[in-house]
């Protein structure tokens, strides 16, 4: 029974975004067109990534120090309080220097790209003989070059990878909003 209201709902919905298919086209072409512009001057790109981190984490660390008063005891308001205050200072790090933020997040990207792609290798040999492991440990082996490569160029790459990144995201982002608008379009006939 539930499963039944619960795809009726998800038709309803669908059948509600067939109209709209024209926004996610223009959504897709100002993605793509911003994502372009970021191409166009990845240090600018890059700055932007880094003041948007370090916006969330200002607010992230104030609202732990806010919360640590909430907290009972010295021992969880110390942790909270201290927390905060390393988060917020972060935050304010990647204002006053967003090269060394760049720079630190970069080398931190590299690391995890690194161990995600191991992990995807480890992964796909220990899922052999299963119809696709070749691909799981290929996916690895491109995401750890990736992070290999990245770490490599580093302090000198730190000031466009970010950049770059947040760019081929823009783009990707845009050209997926654009098909899925023409798929509700063509789903709309």
């Amino acid at each position: 029974m539930s499963n039944t209201i619960n795809n009726r709902s998800m038709l309803s919905a669908a059948s509600q975004l067939t109209h709209k298919w024209g926004w996610f086209v223009a959504l897709g072409i100002v993605l793509i067109i911003l994502g372009g512009i970021a191409f166009g001057n990845l240090l600018m790109a890059t700055v932007v990534t880094v003041y948007y981190i370090g916006i969330l984490m200002l607010v992230a660390g104030i609202i732990e120090i806010i919360h640590a008063f909430s907290v009972k005891g010295w021992k969880g308001f110390t942790f909270w309080f201290l927390s905060g205050l390393l988060y917020a200072a972060a935050g304010i790090i990647a204002f006053i220097n967003p090269v060394l933020t760049a720079g630190v997040l970069t080398i931190l990207l590299a690391a995890a790209l690194i161990a995600a792609g191991f992990f995807r290798i480890w992964m796909g040999f220990h899922s052999k003989p299963t119809s696709g492991w070749g691909w799981v440990v290929t996916a690895g082996v491109i995401t750890a070059l990736a992070g290999l490569i990245i770490a490599m160029q580093w302090p000198v790459n730190s000031l466009f990878i970010l950049g770059m990144f947040l760019s081929i995201d823009l783009i990707f982002q845009g050209w997926t909003f654009i098909a899925f608008g023409f798929g509700l379009k063509s789903a709309r006939k």
